[in-house]
C-alpha cells in the first residue's frame, strides 16, 4: 500500500519539474481553446488525518474520481468534481473492546460532490499547470464486519457518520500526451464538515482528461 502511495508522488514532482515552453506540434497536439469542455477520470490514494470523529477512526485508502472541466478565457476553467473514496479502519482489534457487544468496523465510504474553479499557468504549452479551489457536498458511510468481539459473527450492516458539506485546496498538472488527450495529475486537501466533527483529507491522484473538440 505506501507503494501504492508513493510511486504518484514520483510521478507528480516528476510532471511538475521546470518545462521550456515549446508550442504544441499541430499534427500532434491539439491544445484546448476557451470554450471547450474536457471529461475526465482518476484512480489514486486519499488519507484522513487523525482529527475528527471519523479521522480518529479510519486511515487511508483507494479514491475514484470524475471530473468535467470547462475551459474560460483569461487560463481559467470552472468544473464538476465526483469523488469516492474507501478509508480502512486504523486499528480494528481496539475499536471496541472485548464486553462492548458491538460489531468491529471494516471501512467508510466518502463521496465528496462539488464544484471547482481553476486557475491555469501555460496554457498554451503542452505542460499545463494549475491551481484550484473547490466546494460541494459529502455523504459518508460505511459497513462493519459483524463480528463481535467475542467472535459471534452477525452479519455486517451499513453505518452512516453523517452528511455534510466540505472545501478544498489544490493543484496538478495537465501533459498532452496526444491530440486533446491528457494526463490528469493532482493533489487536494479538504476539509470535511460533518456533523458534530471535522476532518482533514488529503489525496493524490493519477487520470487522463480528454476535451472534446468542436
Amino acid at each position: 500500500m505506501r507503494f501504492g502511495r508513493w510511486w504518484l508522488v514520483v510521478v507528480m514532482l516528476v510532471l511538475m519539474a521546470p518545462v521550456r515552453a515549446v508550442p504544441a506540434r499541430g499534427a500532434t497536439i491539439s491544445l484546448p481553446r476557451p470554450g471547450q469542455v474536457g471529461v475526465g477520470a482518476q484512480g489514486g490514494w486519499g488519507a484522513l488525518l487523525k482529527t475528527g470523529e471519523v479521522g480518529n477512526i479510519f486511515s487511508d485508502g483507494p479514491t475514484l474520481a470524475f471530473r468535467l472541466r470547462y475551459r474560460m478565457r483569461y487560463e481559467r476553467a470552472i468544473g464538476l468534481a465526483f469523488e469516492n473514496q474507501r478509508f480502512k479502519i486504523r486499528a480494528p482489534e481496539t475499536e471496541f473492546p472485548v464486553g462492548s457487544g458491538l460489531p468491529g468496523r471494516d471501512h467508510v465510504n466518502a463521496i465528496l460532490s462539488g464544484l471547482e474553479l481553476y486557475q491555469m499557468f501555460g496554457t498554451r504549452t503542452r505542460t499545463t499547470k494549475m491551481v484550484m479551489v473547490g466546494v460541494g457536498l459529502a455523504q459518508t458511510s460505511g459497513r462493519d464486519t459483524g463480528i463481535l468481539p467475542n467472535g459471534d459473527n452477525i452479519g455486517s450492516d451499513t453505518f452512516y457518520p453523517g452528511d455534510g458539506s466540505y472545501v478544498s485546496i489544490g493543484a496538478g498538472v495537465e501533459r498532452f500526451v496526444i491530440h486533446s488527450w491528457a494526463l490528469d495529475l493532482s493533489t487536494r486537501y479538504s476539509a470535511v464538515f460533518l456533523p458534530g466533527n471535522r476532518n482533514y483529507d488529503v489525496q493524490v491522484a493519477l487520470g487522463f482528461m480528454f476535451y472534446a473538440s468542436y
